[in-house]
């Protein structure tokens, strides 16, 4: 699969050039050119460039999260030819490798934010109660499999932020100063959120979360010292719990007495409703975190930003743990 695409990517670059076609032939638009693959990665580059002529592209805008997302022959060309590519990183974006390899734009500049975190970057975890994949593996073949939602941090859209700053400094040195005034305001914004999450921690009767469904908070659970037990893993791809999980899930509602059972925004709801009907009570409210993978582009088109998005977790987090 690695060596076909290599093969369409090469295709598809020797036919561009073929065709006579150079960057703004394809793109028509002046300004460095941006590419980022999630919303996230996208809403930090706006707005640390507000105010500047950079052409702007989120590439998964369509609903698709990150774990089953394949890029197009249109995605390929606009990496190839772009000035900054910016990139989540980890196995989802395994394909990027062979499409940086054949970029005919050799003065790229790419941020991966796995390679970014280093050594802060999270094991994928399953913790006590949660289903593992069905699939085996070896031993002596085991890979370790990092948990990719690093956007789920504010502590680390700060870092990001300040590292979407440089990278845009480098490629567009006359912007350079209103590059770090535009990130200066909008961490401070972060900051400010990021306290009103540890406000919230700090008042909550509760300090655990319990989602029946995959859990993709592993990140901002550790900002604040959460504990917590899920269905799945985050990236992983079952969709059916089993009666183990189920009555686990169930058994440990009733031990922490949890009013609140948690899901993502793309679930049907049907395991926390079950996890539910198995309760003694039966009376937990079910509450959505949106973990921000499925933001389309008449979401971004009516509005929707980063900080809006997590604002709007904070509340449903503040009211999960009262």
């Amino acid at each position: 699969m690695k060596k076909l695409l290599a093969i369409i990517i090469c295709v598809l670059i020797a036919a561009t050039a073929l065709a006579g076609c150079d960057t703004a032939d394809v793109f028509g638009s002046d300004g460095i050119k941006v590419v980022t693959t999630i919303f996230p990665l996208y809403d930090w580059t706006r707005e640390v460039s507000e105010g500047a002529d950079i052409d702007l592209t989120v590439l998964l805008d369509n609903g698709v999260d990150l774990h089953s997302y394949q890029p197009t022959a249109k995605d390929i060309m606009q990496i190839s030819e772009c000035d900054l590519f910016i990139y989540v990183g980890g196995e989802s974006d395994a394909w990027v490798e062979d499409v940086l390899e054949q970029a005919g734009n050799k003065k790229m500049v790419v941020l991966d934010l796995m390679d970014i975190l280093g050594s802060s970057a999270m094991e994928e975890k399953t913790v006590e109660g949660m289903q593992e994949e069905d699939e085996e593996v070896p031993d002596d073949e085991e890979e370790i499999e990092y948990d990719e939602h690093v956007w789920l941090s504010l502590k680390n859209a700060e870092l990001f932020t300040q590292e979407i700053c440089s990278a845009l400094s480098s490629v567009d040195h006359p912007n350079a100063k209103l590059y770090e005034s535009n990130a200066k305001s909008y961490i401070d914004d972060l900051k400010v959120l990021d306290g009103k999450y540890q406000s919230a921690v700090d008042n909550g009767k509760v300090k655990t979360l319990l989602f029946g469904d995959r859990f993709p908070f592993a990140y901002l659970t550790k900002d604040y010292d959460l504990t917590y037990y899920a269905a799945f893993t985050g990236c992983s791809a079952e969709t059916e719990a089993s009666f183990e999980t189920i009555t686990f899930l169930a058994e440990k509602v009733d031990e922490l007495n949890l009013h609140a059972i948690m899901q993502i925004e793309t679930s049907d709801g049907s395991i926390a409703e079950t996890v539910k009907q198995n309760t003694k009570t039966k009376d937990q409210e079910i509450l959505t975190l949106n973990s921000i993978q499925s933001v389309t582009a008449p979401d971004i088109e009516a509005g929707e930003t980063y900080i809006g998005i997590m604002e709007d977790n904070l509340v449903v987090l503040a009211k999960a743990l009262a």
